[in-house]
């Protein structure tokens, strides 16, 4: 399981485990909170096409899915 701090996910750098369309290295690019100011999901953004994915921040924690920075 990856510990992630969600006030520090913004910008932050993923590795899927299994690329989807040849495209493996995300950012974060958007991080949306709710009334009491957790979060409720975030944008990932393939660096290399650009495409924009809408996910719940905590698939982020699942280390069968991804890796934190980019390898």
């Amino acid at each position: 399981m990856n510990q992630i701090n969600p006030k520090k996910l913004i910008n932050s750098k993923w590795t899927a485990v299994q690329p989807d369309k040849k495209e493996k290295h995300f950012m974060v690019t958007e991080v949306e909170f709710d009334e009491e100011e957790s979060v409720i999901s975030c944008l990932l953004e393939a660096v290399l096409s650009k495409r924009s994915t809408l996910i719940q921040w905590q698939e982020l924690k699942d280390a069968r899915k991804w890796v934190h920075g980019w390898r």
